[in-house]
Order: C-alpha cells, then sequence, then structure tokens
C-alpha cells in the first residue's frame, strides 16, 4: 500500500509541479515587487490557451523550426523523469541538456536575427561554465558521500548546496547571471532565443523551461536529502524521505522569488571568473565531505 501511495505522489508531482511550481514563483516576485500578481493557475491557462493557436512561421524557415519545440520539450520530459523517478543513472542528464540547449540555440539562429545570435552566444558560454561544475554535483548525487553531523560537517555540506544551487540558478539564466523582469532583448537570454515563437511552439518552449525549473530544483533537494545525516532516521527513510521533495521544492521557488525581484544582473566579463571559482570551490567541498 505505501508503495502504490508512493507511486501515485510521484506521478501528481510529475504531472502538477512544472505548473505549480512557475505559478508559485511568479506570485511570489510579484509580490516582493508590491505587485498583486497572476493566479498560481494561470501558468496552466496560458499553457493551454497557446496551444490551442496555430504557430506564425516565417517562410524562411526550414524543418528546425518544426523539430526544435519538440525536441526541447522531449529533453526536458526526459530529465524531469530521471530526477524524479530515477530510472537511469542522474549521469545521462548533461546529454539531455546538451540536446535541450542545441535546440533552442538551433530555433534562435534559425530566425538569423541579431538578438538570436546574441542570446545564443550567452547560452553557450553559460553551459560552458555550468556543465563542469554540474557534474560535479552529478557525480556527489550518484555517489555514497554523506554530510556528517558534525558542525565542520554542516558547514560543508551548506556551502557544497549554496554553490550547487548558484550553478543551478547560472544553469536557468536567473540573477546575476540573466535579468528576465526587463522584457528587453538586451538583457535576455531564454526570452531573446524564443522571439520567433508563437502559438503552439510558444507553449513548447516555456512548458520545457518550466519543467527544467522543476528537474534542477528536485535535484538540488534530492542532493540535500538522500547524502545528509541529519535526514537519517526511523521516520525519513526511503519513501517517507521523498515526501519532503514538495515542501522543499516550494519553499526554493518562494526563494528564488523574492531573489528575483530583489537583485540585479551582473556584467557578462564577470561570469566566467564567478563559475570558475564555484568550480574549484564545489571541487574543494566535496573532497571535504568526503573526508568529513
Amino acid at each position: 500500500m505505501e508503495t502504490c501511495i508512493h507511486f501515485v505522489y510521484l506521478v501528481v508531482l510529475f504531472i502538477c509541479l512544472p505548473f505549480l511550481l512557475t505559478g508559485i514563483f511568479r506570485k511570489v516576485r510579484a509580490y516582493a515587487q508590491g505587485r498583486r500578481g497572476p493566479s498560481v493557475i494561470q501558468f496552466y491557462l496560458e499553457i493551454c490557451k497557446s496551444f490551442l493557436k496555430l504557430p506564425v512561421v516565417n517562410n524562411n524557415f526550414s524543418s528546425i523550426s518544426k523539430l526544435a519545440p519538440r525536441i526541447v520539450i522531449y529533453s526536458s520530459l526526459m530529465i524531469w523523469s530521471i530526477v524524479l523517478f530515477e530510472w537511469a543513472p542522474f549521469i545521462l542528464i548533461p546529454f539531455f541538456l546538451a540536446l535541450y540547449r542545441f535546440a533552442y540555440i538551433g530555433f534562435a539562429m534559425e530566425g538569423a536575427t541579431s538578438f538570436g545570435g546574441m542570446a545564443s552566444g550567452r547560452e553557450i558560454l553559460l553551459s560552458v561554465m555550468v556543465e563542469p561544475t554540474f557534474i560535479l554535483m552529478i557525480l556527489a548525487a550518484q555517489s555514497q558521500i554523506e554530510i556528517s553531523e558534525t558542525p565542520q560537517g554542516i558547514l560543508i555540506g551548506l556551502l557544497f548546496l549554496t554553490l550547487s544551487f548558484i550553478a543551478i540558478l547560472a544553469e536557468l539564466a536567473k540573477p546575476p547571471f540573466d535579468d528576465p523582469r526587463t522584457h528587453l532583448e538586451l538583457t535576455m537570454v531564454h526570452e531573446a532565443m524564443i522571439l520567433e515563437a508563437s502559438g503552439r511552439q510558444l507553449a513548447f518552449f516555456e512548458l520545457a523551461s518550466s519543467i527544467k525549473l522543476c528537474a534542477l530544483l528536485v535535484f538540488l533537494v534530492k542532493l540535500a536529502l538522500e547524502h545528509s545525516k541529519l535526514f537519517k532516521s526511523n521516520y525519513l527513510n526511503g519513501i517517507n524521505q521523498e515526501f519532503l521533495i514538495l515542501p522543499a521544492v516550494v519553499l526554493l521557488a518562494i526563494l528564488i522569488g523574492f531573489w528575483e525581484a530583489n537583485s540585479v544582473r551582473r556584467k557578462w566579463t564577470w561570469i566566467p571568473e564567478f563559475m570558475g571559482l564555484t568550480f574549484i570551490a564545489i571541487l574543494i567541498l566535496g573532497t571535504l565531505v568526503k573526508l568529513s
């Protein structure tokens, strides 16, 4: 019975969490900016409305523009299912992230616009900076490392998770790496890459972005739960531990909402040095966690 409840819980999360989390994130960001903001289910309504509309396609577009949205949604669903159900090793996640990014960049370059090319270059820069750090996070997630209950172990573990969270912010193009609030092409990454998308294509891209957000946040939560002795007890073992995923991910979405509303992006010349230091710090902290 417990296994059935757990499976139903994961299926409900798989279907509902991408819509719910984006709605919560938008609501919190609006609240932090002193606005009422959209309803929590507004994102779901927007996706349903966009799916009913046919896209307006440029005559110069090739078959890439038709395949890219489907590849993006497929890649995001594969990442989401691997993270949530763990039916495959996490090391496959970077491959699907690369496929996701390739489709995004292919669609942006297909339009042959200056904004699409600029955003594609920034997306490639972020991916080059983030991938080594993300691979280290995956190696930690697949290992038997456990954060000890000592003050030193807790401090090292918190620093490791904080740096991992920063790497996820870079992968999601959130402040301080990007600032999508302005809706100006010169300060956007993902939004500038899909300026030519409309109708069903735009729905695929927006939904895939939301699914990717959920997958990476759940990955971070699982990294904390499964590798910390603080959550090891008679009541928080195995299946019971995974019921903490929903409140933890909602808390992270609230944190990101407040962070995006009250922070600003930095210059792009600052990103390589910062992400390089993040990679070195995670490498050292991972070694210290193993030794602690």
